[in-house]
C-alpha cells in the first residue's frame, strides 16, 4: 500500500473550541479517519485505552494537566506518533522535556504550512514505527519457531532415541517432503510425543 492510500487514525488532545475545528479540518478524510478531540489527558488516555490511534496532537496547556507525562507515556507506549503544541515561552522547557522521548514539539500560532509539513513529518514517522513493528512481529515470530523446533528435537531425542543432528534433520526433511513449515512438522510431534 502506498503512502496515498494509507488511512491514519488521529487524536486531537484540546480544550480550544477554534484550534480544535482549524485541526480537524487539516485532518480531513481519506487521508485521516477517524479524527477524535478531547478536551483533556484523563479523556484522552480513556480514549487510548479503548482504541489505537496512529497520531496523538496534544495542545498544551490542557485543563487538567500540561500534557507533558501523557505525551512521553504515549510514545513509550510504541502505537502512536505523538505531536505536542505549545506557546513560545514554554517551548524551550517542553522541549528539553519531550524531545528526548521522540515527542515532535511546534510552537504556536502555527502557520498552516508549518502545520502541513509537520503532518507529513507525522506520517514519515508513523511508517517507519510500521516498519520497526513488522520487522520485530517477524523476528520474534522466527524466534518462537525455533523454540518449537528445538522443543520438538529434544522430544524425538528423548522417545525415539535419536541424536540431536538426526532429529534436525528429520524435522527439515518431513518438512521439505511434505512441503509444510518446520513450524507445522514441530507441532505435530509436540502433539504426539508432548
Amino acid at each position: 500500500m502506498n503512502l496515498k492510500e494509507q488511512v491514519y487514525s488521529v487524536l486531537i488532545v484540546s480544550a480550544s473550541e477554534k484550534f480544535n475545528q482549524a485541526l480537524s479540518e487539516h485532518f480531513s478524510v481519506p487521508t485521516f479517519s477517524p479524527v477524535q478531540v478531547v478536551s483533556g489527558v484523563s479523556i484522552a488516555k480513556r480514549a487510548l485505552a479503548e482504541r489505537d490511534f496512529d497520531f496523538v496532537v496534544v495542545n498544551s496547556p490542557l485543563p487538567d494537566d500540561t500534557g507533558v507525562r501523557f505525551s512521553i507515556d504515549t510514545v513509550n507506549s510504541g502505537d502512536a506518533v505523538v505531536l505536542f503544541l505549545t506557546r513560545n515561552e514554554q517551548y524551550d522547557d517542553a522541549y528539553e522535556k519531550l524531545a528526548g522521548h521522540g515527542v515532535f514539539l511546534l510552537q504556536k500560532p502555527i502557520a498552516k504550512t508549518v502545520f502541513q509539513i509537520a503532518s507529513e513529518w507525522l506520517i514519515s514517522a508513523r511508517e517507519g514505527l510500521r516498519k520497526r513493528q513488522k520487522k520485530a512481529l517477524s523476528i520474534e515470530e522466527k524466534m518462537n519457531e525455533i523454540r518449537l523446533a528445538n522443543r520438538a528435537k529434544w522430544l524425538l531425542v528423548s522417545e525415539l532415541k535419536m541424536t540431536e543432528p538426526d532429529a534436525h534433520r528429520f524435522i527439515e526433511k518431513q518438512a521439505m517432503d511434505r512441503c509444510v513449515s518446520k513450524r507445522q512438522i514441530a507441532e505435530e510431534i509436540i502433539k504426539t510425543y508432548g
